[in-house]
């Protein structure tokens, strides 16, 4: 669905990503993880258009993304929601579903707030609160249905489960299952709890200084007796 090849970015002068090649795949959750600086987010970033890139490809189903800004790459089926900042927190659920949903027209609007409404029921429930009003985990749930509602072929998340109680972490990381197992959609996971992430996923990667070392199923790098320990703190 996604391939990379040699993408070497950053941000202006401050190079993040170095040599990096991996392929994200299709109906797949291809987790990404690695130490705190490691080029995580900025992977994410480079896919979406928001980060500076010196060289390299970056193609979805064959269609060369870089290049393109932001508004352009989501119209090729691609969905970013980052950790922070991804919901208009003076709006209403409503609102917001409403913002994330102008292209469509009203018939196809309205069709769209009733499916992902099925996919995350809390939407309903809050109709007319302010996402301010709203948990951290709420508010992820809302975010999820605004990228969702755009029909995406990819969701590219960045931290979804940072800051959040432990059973509001695993209520999120099983919505991210599910929109795998019923919409056959490509997810690639950015998550900083590395064992949580890896036991929903299907590959997994691991960037290390902002290089891509280990690119496999992800029981392979959870039970790695080397890398596992040495990158993810996890014990064996």
């Amino acid at each position: 669905m996604i391939e990379i090849r040699g993408l070497n970015a950053g941000y202006r002068r401050l190079h993040v990503l170095f040599d990096i090649t991996a392929k994200f795949e299709k109906a797949r959750i291809n987790v990404v993880v690695g130490p705190n600086g490691s080029g995580k987010s900025t992977l994410l970033k480079s896919i979406f258009g928001l980060a500076t890139i010196y060289s390299g490809s970056i193609a979805c189903d064959g269609l060369e993304l870089i290049g393109k800004p932001p508004h352009e790459i989501a119209r090729c089926g691609i969905a970013y929601l980052p950790q922070t900042d991804n919901v208009f927190s003076n709006l209403t659920v409503e609102e917001n579903l409403r913002m994330a949903g102008y292209v469509l027209g009203r018939e196809e609007l309205e069709n769209g707030i009733e499916e992902v409404a099925e996919v995350f029921p809390i939407i309903k429930s809050y109709w007319r609160r302010k996402a301010s009003m709203m948990s951290g985990g709420e508010r992820q749930m809302v975010a999820m249905a605004m990228a969702l509602l755009r029909k995406p072929k990819v969701m590219l998340f960045d931290e979804p489960t940072g800051g959040l109680a432990p059973k509001i972490a695993s209520e999120v990381l099983s919505k991210i299952i599910e929109l795998r197992d019923t919409m056959d959609m490509t997810i690639v996971l950015v998550e900083q709890n590395a064992r949580k992430a890896l036991e929903i996923g299907d590959k997994a990667y691991l960037l290390v200084g902002g290089r891509l070392v280990f690119e496999g199923e992800c029981g392979e790098l959870l039970s790695h007796p080397k890398l596992a320990s040495l990158y993810l703190g996890v014990s064996h």
